[in-house]
């Protein structure tokens, strides 16, 4: 896909404290694209709050990407586990899918964590949705077996149980530099 349009998306920024506002309500679009999902409940109960989006921003680990014309149209919000790059959340509005903001979002956000010293990153999401799984699969992550998840991604695992995800349809999901 190099060189492709869709591998020209704006680069990543950081967001400004007066733009977080506007990432909550692209999480919610984004989710809204899994109604009918078994995991749409959760994603429509749940969603990032502002300190949430304030914390990543203030340990250096929220980007976002606006729309050619303007605008922000995705973001993603990373922290650490267990000495790992954690990619906690990436959202693209749907109304601005299939353009690359994501790959370029997670591109960035991997060169950054490589940049910090990082060694690796891990992520969770879903093994059925092709946007989730199949999309870091092409990025270079790989499942990581319940063997390999140490107590970080344990606790994360547990965590989303607990919010009711189905987990037989959750991976968890290693990249290694």
């Amino acid at each position: 896909m190099a060189g492709s349009a869709r591998s020209r998306s704006p680069e990543p920024r950081v967001p400004r404290a007066d733009e977080l506002g506007v990432l909550p309500g692209i999480e919610q679009r984004a989710g809204e694209v899994l109604r009918g999902h078994e995991a749409y409940p959760v994603f429509a109960g749940h969603g990032l709050d502002l300190p949430t989006l304030q914390d990543g921003l203030e340990r250096g680990q929220l980007w976002v990407v606006d729309a050619a014309d303007g605008g922000i149209v995705g973001y993603l919000l990373a922290g650490e586990l267990a000495g790992e790059f954690h990619v906690l959340q990436m959202d693209v509005d749907p109304a601005h899918a299939r353009q690359g903001h994501g790959r370029t979002l997670l591109r960035h956000a991997l060169v950054q964590a490589r940049a910090k010293g990082y060694r690796s990153a891990v992520l969770t999401t879903l093994s059925d949705v092709p946007w989730n799984a199949a999309f870091y699969a092409s990025e270079g992550f790989v499942a990581a077996p319940e063997a390999e998840w140490g107590a970080g991604l344990q606790a994360v695992m547990a965590e989303e149980a607990a919010l009711g995800f189905p987990m037989h349809l959750r991976v968890a999901m290693r990249q290694a530099w």
